[in-house]
């Protein structure tokens, strides 16, 4: 097979494995590794393992530790120190120290079938003690329990996991050495880590600072696409030259770089590199993956799915129990954390290159961390109803926040339930005392509940998204609904449990911009109040009256938009280097046409035209004449050669308007 055939193979067999993953609703990185077992040479035998292969795929490994390096930030470890260097400490040491202790105590027991040394223990004990980031982190971030009591504690681990990584790659080599040097090797790759992080951290900073700064000066971006390729590259490969991991060297690269305003460009232009190479590091650990062995050895790999698994689960509730959270954020922490990690594979592919795991056990070992991980979506999707079954104190956790609720609502009739009470939240239930209009906030940050509570405001902790914490908040007596924040997916759930609850009371929904206007009326919305319109009405506002147009004027023509639905406002000239979003498609916007000679409709009044324009609603902004008129598009207005129509739609629907017109 050529280098061009076996790009593309790979390019067409991770689309697949990635389509039919996520139809199922499961990370990409799962599709990966299945696509990986399936073309491997333990399965179909399509493709086999090669230098080039592997070469390509610690590229995914290095870009992987660049983008952990560049999310590294001081002053998000400061505000999250309790739960990372607490929780996620302790969770790390007593993870690696009990698992160690009890791989050697199986070895005792079964020396015959479980051979591993010390070293190899203490080295899949590392692996043992990750999760994955890139599962859990997502799946939080859909179902909004990042700011939840145990989504802190989750995060607050997973970010020193990250970190822990960075010592693992450097003492698992170490470990390989020979017994005589073992010593020797463990405090001379410690010292060469120590020495070179503190070269490039202390002067390192500023060099990199003021070096981006002088490339970003020649506003290139191929040459600064370049550059940061060649900062990565360069300080892994002068990692690699001082005998520590390639690793190593791009995370260090990732921290110089997230120190600098340049970090948020280098995050947009790495990302392509970063996913395609990590897409291959994960389809080469799938074909390493030999599923005779797991089939001929299933009671192996059923006991490592199994016993880690449980064995995470009851480290981290203990922990997290230990240090002061409750029975049901500790169970839910470890039902959270129990999976193995992304970053796992990356410790056991290292540990197998150093001949710490048995060749034997490793097909058992990686394929229970992928079973591990398929089933955490699973685990997390019923971890409420597990939890309600094994921790009793949260069915009255959870009957104390509806009662909470309850009591704060009792006694109130028509009043506003505000849902969110960040900085929109909070200006909303001002302005209504001072109408002294009642009313009650539901949020989800204990913090901000907390101090807003105890200055006597009327906001409690709740999940505005269940119908419960609605139904408590007096949903029945209410007479109007507002939604402050800026989740789409979350406001669309809301409108359906308040269409299933209350369909006569009116909602207000805020948004950030208009592309999902139409969806969330369709839901049920009375009024949704899109920032950027409405930053744009008050613009205008301000510009006409500054330039002398009577306030009076302006008040009406800033009115007239609003009642017409923003139908001006909602479309815009797209720039040819403006960012494309995902559903594009789906957001109006304004282009125009000329009416060269010969076309049909010239000679035609605008109203001829207007039957095809509403049947793919398109709106008619203005004519400007070949003079350069601009015209208001009266219905007697005749078309004439020359003309620009100025036309408003979505893209698809303008697309056929302009067909239809010049053919």
């Amino acid at each position: 097979m050529t280098s061009l055939e076996l790009t593309l193979f790979f390019l067409l067999a991770a689309v697949l494995g990635v389509v039919i993953f996520r139809s199922f609703k499961l990370p990409p990185m799962l599709g990966y590794l299945a696509v990986g077992a399936v073309i491997g040479p333990h399965m179909l035998g399509m493709v086999q393992r090669s230098e080039r292969i592997q070469h390509l795929a610690e590229f995914g490994v290095v870009f992987l530790m660049f983008v952990i390096g560049l999310e590294f930030s001081l002053p998000k470890l400061r505000t999250m120190k309790r739960h990372v260097f607490g929780l996620g400490l302790l969770q790390v040491l007593a993870t690696m120290m009990l698992s160690t202790l009890i791989i050697l105590g199986i070895r005792w027991v079964m020396p015959s079938v479980w051979h591993f040394s010390w070293q190899g223990a203490v080295a899949l004990s590392g692996v043992l003690a990750m999760s994955s980031t890139a599962i859990v982190v997502k799946l939080m971030a859909e179902r909004l329990e990042l700011d939840t009591e145990y989504g802190k504690r989750v995060m607050g681990v997973l970010l020193f996991q990250d970190l822990a990584v960075v010592p693992l790659l450097v003492l698992i080599p170490a470990l390989a050495a020979n017994d005589d040097d073992l010593g020797m090797e463990l405090l001379l790759a410690l010292l060469k880590a120590v020495g070179l992080i503190a070269i490039l951290l202390t002067g390192g900073q500023h060099v990199m600072k003021r070096w981006l700064f002088t490339v970003a000066r020649r506003k290139s971006s191929e040459l600064f696409m370049l550059n940061i390729l060649l900062i990565t590259l360069g300080l892994a490969w002068l990692t690699e030259q001082a005998g520590l991991s390639l690793a190593l060297g791009a995370f260090i690269a990732g921290m110089l770089i997230s120190e600098t305003p340049y970090k948020y460009q280098v995050e947009s232009d790495i990302k392509p590199f970063h996913d395609l190479l990590l897409g291959l590091f994960f389809i080469t650990i799938g074909m390493m993956l030999d599923w005779h062995e797991v089939v001929l050895h299933w009671e192996w790999v059923l006991a490592l799915v199994t016993v880690p698994v449980l064995f995470k689960l009851c480290v981290v509730w203990g922990l997290a129990y230990i240090l002061g959270a409750s029975n049901g954020v500790a169970l839910r922490t470890g039902l959270y954390l129990a999976q193995a990690g992304e970053f796992g594979f990356v410790l056991l592919n290292l540990s197998l290159h150093n001949k710490l795991v048995p060749a034997p056990l490793f097909n058992a070992i990686l394929a229970s961390m992928v079973l591990s991980m398929i089933a955490t979506p699973f685990i997390i999707m019923y971890s409420k109803d597990i939890v309600l079954r094994l921790a009793a104190s949260e069915w009255m956790s959870e009957s104390l926040q509806m009662t909470s609720i309850a009591r704060q609502s009792m006694g109130q009739k028509g009043h506003v339930i505000i849902c969110g009470y960040g900085r929109t939240g909070q200006s909303l239930a001002r302005m209504l005392d001072k109408e002294s209009i009642p009313h009650i906030a539901l949020d989800l940050d204990p913090d901000r509940v907390r101090k807003a509570s105890a200055a006597g405001e009327a906001v409690v902790y709740g999940d505005a998204s269940r119908a419960q914490a609605l139904t408590a908040a007096g949903l029945s007596r209410a007479s109007a609904v507002v939604l402050t924040f800026l989740d789409v997916p979350l406001a669309l759930h809301v409108l359906d449990q308040l269409r299933k609850l209350a369909p006569q009371i009116p909602v207000v929904v805020r948004t950030q911009d208009d592309r999902n206007l139409d969806a969330l009326r369709a839901a049920g919305a009375t009024e949704v109040v899109p920032e950027a319109i409405e930053g744009s009405l008050m613009l205008a506002g301000h510009a006409l009256a500054l330039v002398g147009v009577p306030m009076r004027r302006v008040l009406r023509t800033v009115q007239q938009q609003r009642e017409q639905r923003y139908r001006l406002l909602r479309g815009y000239f797209r720039g040819a280097n403006e960012e494309l979003q995902d559903d594009d498609s789906e957001y109006e916007k304004l282009e125009t046409l000329v009416l060269a000679e010969g076309l049909q409709c010239l000679g035609q009044v605008v109203d001829d035209i207007r039957p095809l324009l509403d049947r793919f609603d398109v709106h008619l902004v203005s004519v400007r004449r070949a003079s350069g008129a601009s015209l208001s598009p009266r219905g007697d207005l005749i078309l004439e050669p020359g003309d620009t129509l100025v036309l408003s739609g979505k893209q698809v629907d303008l697309a056929e308007v302009e067909d239809a017109l010049c053919h």
